[in-house]
């Protein structure tokens, strides 16, 4: 009889698989949104856009811009603690179709002849009104997505903790990187039956069903709470306080984590922006073939994720992998870098991308459910926050420093580009070198993170599963 009362929603093995198909269709969308023109550079380039490379490099880094400059990722995992998981879901949704409704109009040809266009084009003119206005809807978009991630990290620790928790942070990430996938496909199409604007329209759209799927979930956790009586619970914890940050700073394993993350990542999001172009340039191919190929970047991470967090849950060996994932992240940037055109084939390109992609579900997949490891859960969503943070700081920099580093390793091609020579092409050897360094710089603090693990015993090659 005991038992029977103990049971809840999360114990039921649909309900909680339902609950992760629900955010995770979500982050689907949204990874969507976040790489819409990324596989559109060169149409950006041209008129009526005109943008340069370090204009481009701009928009990717605008979306961290507010989680940086204004703390908005801190401010996000205090929310998620201080309000709880259904308000910080509903918020974040709310926040990335506004910021995205916002970069769609941005890129439209009415936007191009408005008065807010005009009254733009009059301060800083060498960047464009569309890139203006488009950096200002990514920046809202990307306090959004931030807000989102760590809040899915945390529900998914809610329903999944002492269950199959690496096993449904690794579907997460696999579904939410089918986005990835789907955006390389499908977004030259939608540019080519009706210019940017159109690809960001479809963006917009799914960014709708993204906010009606977490809405849907807040029902359903709102249920689970009644049914545990959590609030109850939680009354009786001690509550987080804007102090405890401290705490998470001074944590060695946290701060490896963080810089792993920003490490990784910091190779992984700006290399996605620019992937279309360099193969489109090293191939000599077009853009949308060039997209295509992008395509299969998150295959290894969709095939290998899932089955990567069911062995984190049942064996364990979760800082190995993260070192085992620096490993390809370095080969990867090395072989688009050094390989001459010559000999780089297609098959060696989504070759490449698919071991570049499969690096990128080795660290994830063991990075996210380790930090419940190192932290403790009343103040996870802060930790989630400040490691978002931390990441955010390179994702903001990162993409302005290969669009400059681009340009000033190729003088003269974005000029020959506007004025439509044909046959012009940038070489990436530079910007790839700099993705490999980073993937240096990771494979060395996983060897720090393992002896950090070793001397505090966190645990994080152990098993997940209890």
């Amino acid at each position: 009889m005991t038992e029977t009362i103990k049971q809840s929603l999360r114990d039921s093995k649909t309900a909680r698989w339902i609950a992760l198909g629900l955010i995770s269709l979500t982050m689907f969308f949204a990874y969507f949104f976040v790489d819409v023109v990324a596989p559109l550079k060169n149409l950006l380039e041209q008129e009526p856009y005109l943008w340069s490379n370090e204009t481009f490099g701009m928009l990717g880094g605008s979306e961290f811009f507010l989680n940086v400059f204004a703390g908005f990722l801190i401010l996000s995992g205090i929310i998620l603690d201080k309000m709880g998981i259904r308000f910080t879901l509903r918020l974040s949704g709310a926040l990335m179709l506004l910021g995205g409704t916002i970069k769609w109009y941005a890129l439209t040809t009415g936007f191009a002849t408005s008065s807010m266009a005009i009254w733009l084009n009059s301060f800083i003119p060498s960047v464009p009104a569309s890139a203006k206005l488009a950096f200002f809807g990514f920046a809202i978009f990307g306090v959004g997505i931030e807000m989102a991630g760590i809040t899915v990290s945390k529900a998914i620790v809610k329903w999944f903790k002492g269950k199959e928790l690496a096993l449904a942070m690794g579907l997460e990430m696999a579904i939410a990187r089918l986005g990835v996938f789907a955006v390389f496909q499908l977004s030259p199409i939608f540019a080519k039956n009706g210019g940017v604007s159109n690809s960001l329209y479809f963006g917009v759209l799914f960014l709708i069903v993204g906010f009606l799927s977490f809405l849907i979930f807040t029902f359903m956790d709102s249920k689970l709470d009644k049914e545990i009586d959590e609030d109850e619970e939680e009354s009786h914890e001690e509550e987080f306080k804007v102090s405890d940050l401290g705490k998470i700073l001074t944590n060695p394993g946290f701060l490896a984590i963080a810089g792993l993350c920003v490490l990784f990542y910091s190779a992984i999001f700006p290399f996605q922006k620019f992937a279309s172009d360099m193969l489109s340039s090293k191939l000599e191919i077009d853009y949308i073939i060039a997209s295509r190929y992008v395509s299969f970047f998150p295959i290894g991470a969709m095939i290998l994720t899932p089955f990567i967090g069911a062995f984190l849950d049942f064996k364990g060996k979760g800082a190995t992998m993260m070192m085992y994932g620096a490993i390809l992240l370095t080969i990867s940037h090395l072989i688009f870098a050094l390989v001459p055109n010559a000999a780089f084939t297609t098959f060696t390109a989504i070759f490449t991308i698919v071991i570049l992609g499969t690096a990128f579900s080795l660290v994830p997949a063991s990075m996210w459910p380790s930090l419940p490891k190192i932290v403790e859960e009343r103040y996870l969503g802060s930790a989630y926050g400040l490691i978002f943070y931390i990441q955010n700081i390179g994702l903001l920099l990162v993409p302005m420093l290969i669009g400059y580093a681009l340009s000033a390793s190729n003088p003269g091609v974005a000029e020959q580009i506007k004025m439509g020579v044909e046959g012009v092409r940038y070489n990436y050897t530079v910007p790839e070198l700099i993705f490999a360094g980073f993937g240096v710089a990771a494979i060395i603090l996983s060897l720090v993170l393992r002896s950090i693990d070793k001397k505090k015993g966190y645990g994080l090659d152990l098993p997940n599963k209890k």
